[in-house]
Protein backbone atom coordinates (compact mmCIF):
# COMPACT_ATOMS: atom_id res chain seq x y z
CA UNK A 1 0.00 0.00 0.00
CA UNK A 2 1.08 3.39 -0.86
CA UNK A 3 0.61 6.52 0.95
CA UNK A 4 -3.21 7.48 1.52
CA UNK A 5 -5.50 10.79 2.14
CA UNK A 6 -8.79 10.35 3.21
CA UNK A 7 -11.39 12.38 5.77
CA UNK A 8 -13.06 10.99 8.50
CA UNK A 9 -15.03 13.64 11.03
CA UNK A 10 -13.83 16.69 9.36
CA UNK A 11 -10.36 16.01 9.95
CA UNK A 12 -7.71 14.06 6.91
CA UNK A 13 -5.92 10.96 7.79
CA UNK A 14 -2.44 10.42 6.01
CA UNK A 15 -1.52 6.89 6.07
CA UNK A 16 2.08 6.59 5.72
CA UNK A 17 2.13 3.18 4.28
CA UNK A 18 1.85 -0.69 5.47
CA UNK A 19 5.66 -1.89 4.57
CA UNK A 20 8.63 -0.59 7.36
CA UNK A 21 7.49 2.79 5.67
CA UNK A 22 11.38 4.35 4.80
CA UNK A 23 12.43 7.99 3.72
CA UNK A 24 12.72 6.84 0.10
CA UNK A 25 12.83 9.76 -2.36
CA UNK A 26 9.16 8.50 -3.82
CA UNK A 27 7.43 8.50 -0.41
CA UNK A 28 8.69 11.65 0.24
CA UNK A 29 6.93 13.09 -3.06
CA UNK A 30 3.82 11.42 -1.66
CA UNK A 31 3.72 12.84 1.42
CA UNK A 32 4.52 16.16 0.02
CA UNK A 33 2.17 15.88 -2.51
CA UNK A 34 -1.18 14.82 0.87
CA UNK A 35 0.14 17.57 2.63
CA UNK A 36 -0.09 19.95 -0.61
CA UNK A 37 -3.53 19.06 -0.69
CA UNK A 38 -3.92 19.73 3.38
CA UNK A 39 -2.67 23.11 2.57
CA UNK A 40 -5.10 24.01 -0.08
CA UNK A 41 -8.06 23.08 1.94
CA UNK A 42 -6.95 23.56 5.74
CA UNK A 43 -8.47 20.88 8.32
CA UNK A 44 -6.53 18.85 11.20
CA UNK A 45 -4.64 16.17 10.25
CA UNK A 46 -3.64 12.50 11.60
CA UNK A 47 -0.70 11.18 10.34
CA UNK A 48 -0.63 7.37 11.18
CA UNK A 49 0.58 3.91 9.45
CA UNK A 50 -0.51 0.41 8.73
CA UNK A 51 0.82 -2.96 10.40
CA UNK A 52 3.76 -3.72 12.50
CA UNK A 53 5.44 -0.45 12.11
CA UNK A 54 5.41 2.80 12.02
CA UNK A 55 8.52 4.37 9.88
CA UNK A 56 12.03 2.64 10.37
CA UNK A 57 13.17 6.28 9.48
CA UNK A 58 16.15 6.82 6.70
CA UNK A 59 15.77 4.54 3.78
CA UNK A 60 19.41 2.99 4.10
CA UNK A 61 19.39 0.70 1.21
CA UNK A 62 18.56 3.28 -1.37
CA UNK A 63 21.72 5.41 0.26
CA UNK A 64 23.91 2.27 -0.19
CA UNK A 65 22.80 2.54 -3.93
CA UNK A 66 23.24 6.14 -4.18
CA UNK A 67 25.93 7.35 -1.73
CA UNK A 68 26.73 10.37 -4.02
CA UNK A 69 23.29 11.46 -2.96
CA UNK A 70 23.57 11.17 0.83
CA UNK A 71 23.69 15.36 1.24
CA UNK A 72 20.69 16.39 -0.89
CA UNK A 73 18.46 12.96 0.48
CA UNK A 74 19.56 14.58 4.16
CA UNK A 75 18.44 17.86 3.06
CA UNK A 76 15.03 16.50 1.81
CA UNK A 77 14.46 14.63 4.96
CA UNK A 78 15.20 17.49 7.25
CA UNK A 79 13.11 19.86 5.05
CA UNK A 80 9.58 17.17 5.25
CA UNK A 81 10.25 17.24 8.83
CA UNK A 82 10.26 21.38 8.91
CA UNK A 83 7.17 21.36 6.72
CA UNK A 84 5.43 18.90 9.11
CA UNK A 85 6.26 20.88 12.47
CA UNK A 86 4.98 24.11 11.10
CA UNK A 87 2.12 22.69 9.20
CA UNK A 88 -0.82 25.30 9.55
CA UNK A 89 -3.54 23.26 10.76
CA UNK A 90 -3.92 21.25 13.97
CA UNK A 91 -1.88 18.03 13.75
CA UNK A 92 -1.41 14.78 15.84
CA UNK A 93 -0.05 10.98 14.96
CA UNK A 94 -1.25 7.93 15.79
CA UNK A 95 1.91 5.50 16.80
CA UNK A 96 0.66 2.44 15.33
CA UNK A 97 3.78 0.37 15.51
CA UNK A 98 7.73 0.87 15.86
CA UNK A 99 9.17 4.15 15.19
CA UNK A 100 12.59 3.98 15.05
CA UNK A 101 15.34 6.90 14.36
CA UNK A 102 14.07 9.62 11.78
CA UNK A 103 10.79 7.61 11.70
CA UNK A 104 10.71 9.04 15.85
CA UNK A 105 11.61 12.42 14.45
CA UNK A 106 8.37 12.23 12.12
CA UNK A 107 6.57 11.83 15.15
CA UNK A 108 7.70 14.73 17.07
CA UNK A 109 6.92 16.95 14.48
CA UNK A 110 3.20 16.62 14.98
CA UNK A 111 1.42 18.54 17.86
CA UNK A 112 0.21 15.39 19.54
CA UNK A 113 1.47 11.43 19.88
CA UNK A 114 -0.58 8.94 21.21
CA UNK A 115 0.66 5.60 21.17
CA UNK A 116 -0.56 1.88 20.54
CA UNK A 117 -0.38 0.87 24.38
CA UNK A 118 0.76 -3.02 23.73
CA UNK A 119 2.68 -3.43 20.86
CA UNK A 120 5.82 -1.19 19.25
CA UNK A 121 8.69 0.72 20.42
CA UNK A 122 9.57 3.98 20.07
CA UNK A 123 13.49 4.57 20.01
CA UNK A 124 16.04 7.29 19.04
CA UNK A 125 19.13 4.31 17.97
CA UNK A 126 21.76 6.22 16.87
CA UNK A 127 24.34 6.41 19.74
CA UNK A 128 24.48 2.87 19.37
CA UNK A 129 24.55 2.56 15.53
CA UNK A 130 27.40 5.67 15.77
CA UNK A 131 24.90 7.96 13.61
CA UNK A 132 25.21 11.21 15.57
CA UNK A 133 22.12 13.09 15.49
CA UNK A 134 22.30 16.48 12.84
CA UNK A 135 21.85 19.94 14.53
CA UNK A 136 18.71 20.04 12.61
CA UNK A 137 17.38 16.64 14.47
CA UNK A 138 18.78 17.20 17.63
CA UNK A 139 16.96 20.83 17.29
CA UNK A 140 13.69 18.89 16.23
CA UNK A 141 13.28 16.62 18.92
CA UNK A 142 14.78 19.00 22.04
CA UNK A 143 11.76 21.24 20.78
CA UNK A 144 9.33 18.86 21.80
CA UNK A 145 10.64 17.09 24.69
CA UNK A 146 11.39 17.96 28.32
CA UNK A 147 15.23 18.57 28.77
CA UNK A 148 15.23 15.04 30.90
CA UNK A 149 13.14 13.19 28.27
CA UNK A 150 15.32 14.32 25.58
CA UNK A 151 18.40 13.48 27.29
CA UNK A 152 17.10 9.83 28.21
CA UNK A 153 16.03 9.60 24.73
CA UNK A 154 18.55 10.95 22.81
CA UNK A 155 21.76 9.36 24.56
CA UNK A 156 20.57 6.01 25.55
CA UNK A 157 19.35 4.47 22.44
CA UNK A 158 16.30 3.17 25.13
CA UNK A 159 13.21 1.46 23.16
CA UNK A 160 10.27 2.61 25.07
CA UNK A 161 7.10 0.93 25.24
CA UNK A 162 3.70 3.17 25.17
CA UNK A 163 3.07 3.57 28.78
CA UNK A 164 7.42 3.84 29.27
CA UNK A 165 6.66 6.51 26.39
CA UNK A 166 3.73 8.29 28.05
CA UNK A 167 5.35 8.75 31.60
CA UNK A 168 8.96 9.90 30.02
CA UNK A 169 6.66 12.67 28.20
CA UNK A 170 7.51 11.31 24.58
CA UNK A 171 4.09 10.91 23.87
CA UNK A 172 0.74 12.39 24.56
CA UNK A 173 -1.44 9.30 25.16
CA UNK A 174 -1.80 5.56 24.94
CA UNK A 175 -4.63 3.82 23.04
CA UNK A 176 -5.53 0.07 22.48
CA UNK A 177 -5.23 -0.87 19.02
CA UNK A 178 -8.66 -0.62 17.99
CA UNK A 179 -9.05 2.72 19.69
CA UNK A 180 -6.07 3.90 18.37
CA UNK A 181 -7.16 6.17 15.64
CA UNK A 182 -10.58 7.15 16.92
CA UNK A 183 -8.48 8.67 19.95
CA UNK A 184 -5.90 10.15 17.86
CA UNK A 185 -8.44 12.38 15.96
CA UNK A 186 -10.62 13.20 18.99
CA UNK A 187 -7.63 15.20 20.04
CA UNK A 188 -7.40 17.23 16.81
CA UNK A 189 -11.19 17.61 15.31
CA UNK A 190 -12.41 19.84 17.83
CA UNK A 191 -9.46 22.22 16.54
CA UNK A 192 -11.41 22.03 12.79
CA UNK A 193 -11.80 25.58 11.83
CA UNK A 194 -8.46 27.53 13.36
CA UNK A 195 -6.85 30.11 11.26
CA UNK A 196 -4.46 28.53 8.84
CA UNK A 197 -2.42 31.56 8.36
CA UNK A 198 -2.16 32.59 11.96
CA UNK A 199 -1.84 28.89 13.18
CA UNK A 200 1.01 28.60 10.66
CA UNK A 201 3.02 31.94 12.06
CA UNK A 202 2.40 30.98 15.80
CA UNK A 203 3.91 27.48 14.57
CA UNK A 204 6.84 29.14 12.63
CA UNK A 205 7.95 31.64 15.45
CA UNK A 206 7.51 28.58 18.56
CA UNK A 207 9.64 26.70 16.76
CA UNK A 208 11.87 29.03 14.51
CA UNK A 209 15.03 27.61 16.01
CA UNK A 210 14.81 23.87 15.00
CA UNK A 211 13.21 25.24 11.52
CA UNK A 212 16.20 27.41 10.83
CA UNK A 213 18.83 24.35 11.86
CA UNK A 214 16.64 21.70 9.55
CA UNK A 215 16.85 23.82 6.89
CA UNK A 216 20.17 25.21 7.20
CA UNK A 217 19.32 29.08 7.18
CA UNK A 218 19.18 31.39 9.63
CA UNK A 219 16.57 31.57 12.86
Amino acid sequence: MTTTLTQTEGVYVLDIGDTENRFSPDWMTAVNDALDKVVAAPAPLVLTATGKFYSNGLDLDWLGQNADQFEPYVARVQALLARLLVLPVPTATAINGHAFGAGAMLAMTLDWRVMREDRGFFCFPEVDIQIPFTPGMAALIQAKLTPRAATDSMTTGRRFPGPDALTAGIVDGTAPDAELLEQTIARVAPLAGKPADTLGKIKSTMYATAVAALLGTDA
